[in-house]
């Protein structure tokens, strides 16, 4: 039997021991090869290169530009920004939450840091962010390629009467609270995995529309939310009722295995994932289910250099603030 990739050496590159026993200089040159080619510094403020080197009593590491005057650190205008940890306890953290396969509850990340739960939550979802910005704007699919579509429902829970002629039936619309989400995903076999946040299925046609290329052949299950689809793609329909595939190329596993990384990451470790971040965690899936065979260390550097290429956070730049919606 072939050994699972996650099983063999070739998984582990990086360990947690090998980032605590860098030293502060260490973690700060590795940041800055991440950010800057070759390390050297570039002022976010105006884009000089003449810097130089001014750190503070604290021993903090800042650079003040030559032509603007202004000061910054490696992790000014990017996520990691107004950090208050050192950088080798970011990069640790950055481990802990790849090193998860499924994912990582913020309390267990709380423990691992030893740091307040809302630091650890806010820090896992600025990775998630990260995440995410490695999604933006991609297009799937193409001519010869095909695309898995499907939708799965999360949130809105509604806990049953405790006697049985008191309970309704939850599936009907009238008897839930408006919380439930769908989350849509197009999925390219071979390539890369496109998750969205909708009120029904039937909502994500202009999603669809605009990220798939129109020459892709997809595959959906009978849904009728799906029916729309045939107006603007070759779709192939499979009868989950029926079968799973048809032995002939139609089948949705690759969809339906999204939706089982993201089921587990809820059932065991979240609990529950709704509401304003559901389009977070549902990148996250996405990401991790698209990296699943790179080695951890490729996978921190990979998360590392995008969260240090994307912006300061839309969500969470620099305050615990749960009534903000996602972005």
């Amino acid at each position: 039997m072939t050994q699972h990739f996650l099983l063999s050496a070739k998984a582990r590159t990086l360990s947690l021991a090998s980032i605590f026993r860098m030293t502060d200089e260490e973690a700060e040159t590795e940041f800055r090869n991440v950010r800057w080619e070759g390390g050297k510094p570039v002022c976010p403020h105006c884009g000089c290169p003449i810097v130089y080197e001014c750190r503070r009593p604290s021993g903090s590491l800042r650079f003040r530009c030559k032509a603007c005057r202004e000061d910054f650190s490696i992790t000014s205008g990017t996520l990691f920004a107004f950090h208050k940890m050192p950088l080798r306890t970011y990069l640790a953290a950055t481990c802990i939450f790849i090193n998860e396969v499924k994912g990582k509850s913020a309390l267990a990340l709380s423990r691992d840091l030893d740091c307040q739960y809302k630091t650890a939550f806010v820090l896992s979802h600025k990775l998630r962010e990260a995440m995410a910005f490695e999604l933006k704007g991609m297009q799937i699919g193409g001519e010869g390629e095909t695309v898995e579509v499907d939708g799965g429902y999360f949130g809105g829970y509604v806990k049953p009467a405790n006697h049985k002629e008191n309970r309704r039936d939850r599936r009907l619309a009238k008897n839930q609270n408006g919380k439930r989400k769908v989350v849509v995903v197009a999925r390219e076999r071979g390539g890369r995995t496109l998750p969205s946040v909708f009120k029904a299925e039937v909502d994500s046609m202009g999603f669809i529309i605009q990220r798939v290329n129109p020459e892709s052949k997809l595959v959906a299950d009978e849904a009728t939310s799906w029916n729309a689809l045939h107006a603007k793609f070759d779709v192939a329909r499979i009868d989950h009722s029926q079968l799973y595939s048809n032995g002939a190329g139609t089948y949705s596993n690759g969809a339906e295995s999204f939706f089982s990384r993201m089921r587990r990451a809820e059932i065991g470790h979240h609990h529950h994932i709704a509401g304003a971040y559901l389009i977070r965690y549902a990148q996250e899936s996405a990401w991790r289910e698209d990296h699943r065979r790179a080695p951890n260390g490729t996978q921190v550097r990979a998360v590392t250099t995008l969260a240090m290429a994307a912006p300061t956070s839309v969500d969470w730049c620099g305050y615990w603030q749960r009534s903000r919606k996602a972005a």
